[in-house]
């Protein structure tokens, strides 16, 4: 599979998301997609300590991913987050995130290297931004996580960009280790820009990612859970536009002429577009994974990727 490049680590250009490992996707089905995703030449796993506190006690994930670990011994990079775990069991809403303070980051990354059998992280994000929290304070507790060797690489999510940057010039300014990846949601069609919204990919990251050769974007939610496939599956109000109806035409039209499904054809684009992003895939099943792991083959010849990049451009406002 190709690779990119996360600071000083190589990863795969699909990410495996393990969002429900554990819980929804029961042990024996999470083994099962990461020995197909491992086997595909995918060396990236996406987790965090949050995970699954929903409908578990959250650590669920990064458990069962150190389980396959140990029983495997392959070598895959593993990318954690910390900063969502709930101080409040049963209510897991920002309200009550735990935050970005200095001792949630030490002590939530001892917690992550318990949970998957390991001595170091490989990736580790800030989950959100925690604006109660002076940023000085968060960088330099990620920081000292890197030069102690219990992190490889550092990222942010769920961040606007202008505080990424501001983050990363704390870091360069103290000659320390900063952010070199950001994690968004992000796909093919537009969402409404929402005041305050920090979740997204917007065009300003894009660009800011464009310029910043050490900045790699991953993409979570990049296929809307299902929309784009399954009529069954609304898409989010936020997506909901007359432009969309437009690229979502075109976007199937072009999956038809290609033979393949509109999932690849998104996936495709958002791999080798400007900046490339590597995008955070979900399965419940192997079938599931199979149909996506088909994207890593796809190179969009460049009309069909104007043509998808023009959709909707000319249709009202977003």
């Amino acid at each position: 599979m190709e690779q990119r490049h996360i600071g000083g680590l190589q990863v795969s250009a699909l990410a495996l998301g393990t969002m429900y490992f554990g819980t929804q996707t029961d042990e024996d089905t999470a083994f099962a997609l990461l020995d197909r995703f491992h086997a595909a030449g995918g060396t990236l796993v996406d987790t965090a300590n949050c995970y699954n506190q929903w409908l578990g006690e959250g650590g669920e994930s990064e458990a069962v991913i150190g389980r396959w670990l140990a029983s495997r011994g392959h070598d895959m990079v593993i990318a954690s987050k910390v900063g969502c775990q709930t101080t409040v069991p049963g209510k897991p809403v920002p309200d009550y995130f735990q935050g970005l303070g200095a001792d949630v980051i030490r002590g939530g990354a001892v917690e992550t290297l318990r949970n998957l059998g390991r001595d170091h992280i490989d990736l580790y994000y800030a989950h959100f931004d925690d604006r109660d929290t002076p940023l000085e304070e968060t960088v330099d507790a990620f920081a000292g996580l890197v030069e102690s060797g219990k992190v490889r690489a550092l990222g942010a999510s769920n961040q606007a960009t202008w505080r990424i940057e501001q983050a990363r010039a704390l870091a360069r300014a103290a000659g320390r280790p900063g952010y070199t990846a950001v994690q968004q949601k992000y796909t093919y069609l537009w969402t409404r820009q929402l005041p305050a919204q920090t979740d997204q990919a917007s065009d300003e990251l894009l660009d800011y990612a464009s310029s910043q050769p050490d900045v790699q974007v991953l993409a979570y939610t990049p296929l809307l859970k299902g929309a784009y496939v399954r009529s069954e599956v609304e898409l989010p109000l936020t997506y909901d536009h007359p432009s969309n109806a437009a690229r979502l035409r075109v976007l199937r039209e072009v999956a038809a002429d290609l033979g393949l499904t509109p999932n690849q054809v998104v996936l495709a684009w958002m791999m080798r577009g400007r900046p490339a992003v590597i995008p955070i895939i979900g399965a419940s099943s192997v079938e599931q994974l199979d149909e996506l792991l088909g994207a890593a083959d796809v190179t969009l010849a460049p009309e069909i990727r104007d043509r998808l990049d023009a959709a909707g451009q000319n249709i009202g406002a977003r």
